[in-house]
């Protein structure tokens, strides 16, 4: 994973110098403190474990990724001939950041890591997610999800 003290200048002093934005709006649903939240990965990167089905197109579906998968058990199947694969092979933290919600929750700075996280191909529509988007909301509810981490690809 990219460590901002291994970058080099003047990249280095770009980014530490970039504005982080402020949101002045409450959440739009109540919760409970962070260090008290079970936490999900959502990424649109195309994951899915060696064996599963690939992505294979702009469908909208989704791969379920149990949370004891090994990294060398994932596989992207993004369709992008511009997405570059560079960084999750050599760190899938890159873009599904398992190791590092299992570090937080050991920190006790989020409550526990759900059991399962999921995967969506980023190219597709809105529209084509909409419905897999409803019933993974359940799944997440089944797992007792309060927050979810995002990670777009």
């Amino acid at each position: 994973m990219a460590r901002l003290e291994h970058i080099p200048e003047p990249m280095h002093s770009h980014l530490v110098n970039l504005p982080c934005p402020t949101f002045a709006t409450t959440p739009w649903v109540p919760g409970c403190e962070l260090p008290r939240r079970r936490v999900a990965i959502i990424s649109t990167a195309g994951l899915h474990r060696r064996g599963d089905r690939p992505f294979t197109g702009m469908e909208g579906d989704y791969r379920v990724i149990p949370g004891d998968t090994p990294a060398r058990d994932l596989v992207m199947t993004h369709i992008s001939s511009n997405f570059d694969r560079t960084g999750f092979a050599q760190d899938w933290n890159v873009i599904f950041p398992l190791d590092r919600l299992h570090e937080l929750a050991n920190e006790q700075a989020i409550g526990s890591v759900a059991d399962f996280h999921y995967s969506f191909m980023g190219a597709a529509t809105p529209e084509a997610m909409a419905a897999p988007a409803h019933n993974l909301a359940q799944l997440l509810l089944g797992d007792q999800v309060d927050a979810a981490f995002l990670v777009p690809v």
